[in-house]
């Protein structure tokens, strides 16, 4: 990883993800706008660090030296573009850890000119989304002609004051997509029943990234995404739709933040060590019904984010043969099986289409039917 640059390397997914990386064996270069920051973490991690903001005219110079960088500092909506801008003059490959669905549809758009450079673009290489990009390729292999997706995630989580800003952003704001359309909807706009393996949990619709990733990943065009909520918690989310107006003034989301940044630091050492989350996935063919479940669990995602990153672009240093140029989400790019290769991940099918469904589908495909 001697050609890898991070970038925001000192905020607290980004410490994970530099620690991991230099326990490995790498030699990443560290980047971020303070300075003062970057030198003590090079200097406490042995690595080479370097200072500048993603506005600095010479940020293609600054990175062209680099293979990959692995963009780690949010908001990713104001740092995605500059520095994959500045990947594609240089022919460096990029790789983030974002979940803010209008980051993965602007790189989804950059497809044709990523192509034109030789660039990967490859977003979402930590919880958002690998281990949900993963089922839903793994669920669509079992029923190819599922033309719906669910998804849901569960888990007590802790935020870092990154997560937490980002969530500020999306307050009051939800997003599905309808038959191939992004379509933006209240929050909570639906829910449901789900059983995470414990037994039926309430969840609702959350505006996760997967509405771009895994129709990118499956083809399916009709995707929504589910969180786990408290049961008492259910009847207020209508009202995160009602002040999300207030939020978006900036003065309350300059206090809002300032709050944040007091009182969130990420999870301690015993959450990182023994957190865990777990992933739903639902395909449907709506014309017959069948259907094929599966769940995937996980350590702390904050966990899982350090090891994913770090392999993700361990695996495009190398020139992994499945990864080609343009835009690729973690599915394409590894294979469903990549969630499987992370320490402290399993995987379950709950339910898949009987024998019967499938000598059916196999002789309908036969005889040339649909």
């Amino acid at each position: 990883m001697d050609s890898l640059l991070i970038y925001g390397s000192y905020g607290y997914t980004g410490r994970l993800v530099a620690r991991e990386a230099v326990s490995r064996g790498g030699a990443p270069a560290i980047a971020g706008r303070d300075d003062e920051a970057v030198v003590r973490q090079a200097d406490d991690l042995g690595v080479e660090g370097r200072s500048f903001d993603l506005g600095s005219a010479d940020l293609p110079a600054r990175i062209g030296e680099f293979d990959a960088v692995l963009n780690c500092a949010g908001p990713f909506a104001d740092t995605a573009v500059p520095l994959v801008d500045a990947c594609l003059e240089t022919g460096t490959d990029y790789l983030d850890i974002t979940g803010e669905v209008p980051v993965f549809e602007r790189l989804r758009r950059r497809d044709e000119a990523a192509r034109s450079a030789g660039v990967t673009l490859l977003p979402g290489v930590g919880f958002d989304v690998v281990p949900s990009d993963c089922l839903a390729a793994f669920l669509h292999e079992h029923l190819p002609s599922a033309d719906e997706l669910a998804l849901g995630v569960d888990g007590a989580l802790s935020f870092s004051r990154g997560t937490a800003r980002t969530l500020v952003e999306q307050f009051g704001r939800g997003i599905v997509r309808q038959n191939g359309r992004l379509v933006e909807v209240p929050v909570a706009y639906r829910s449901r029943e789900i059983d995470f393996g414990s037994g039926p949990k309430p969840a609702v619709t959350v505006p996760w990234p997967d509405v771009v990733t895994a129709a990118h990943t499956t083809g399916i065009e009709t995707v929504e995404v589910y969180a786990a909520v408290p049961g008492r918690a259910k009847p207020v989310l209508p009202i995160a739709d009602a002040l999300g107006w207030l939020v978006e003034r900036r003065p309350i989301e300059r206090l809002v933040k300032r709050a944040i940044d007091r009182a969130f630091d990420g999870p301690d050492g015993r959450e990182l060590a023994t957190g865990t989350a777990t992933v739903w996935g639902e395909v449907r063919e709506t014309d017959t019904g069948r259907t094929a479940r599966g769940r995937v669990r996980t350590p702390n995602p904050y966990s899982l984010t350090a090891e994913s990153a770090v392999s993700a672009a361990e695996r495009v240093l190398a020139g992994d043969a499945r990864i080609r140029a343009g835009f690729q989400t973690p599915a394409n790019a590894f294979g469903s099986e990549f969630v499987l290769d992370l320490a402290g991940t399993s995987r379950e099918l709950v339910e898949v289409p009987s024998d019967e469904d499938r000598t059916k589908l196999e002789r309908s495909v036969a005889e040339g039917g649909e």
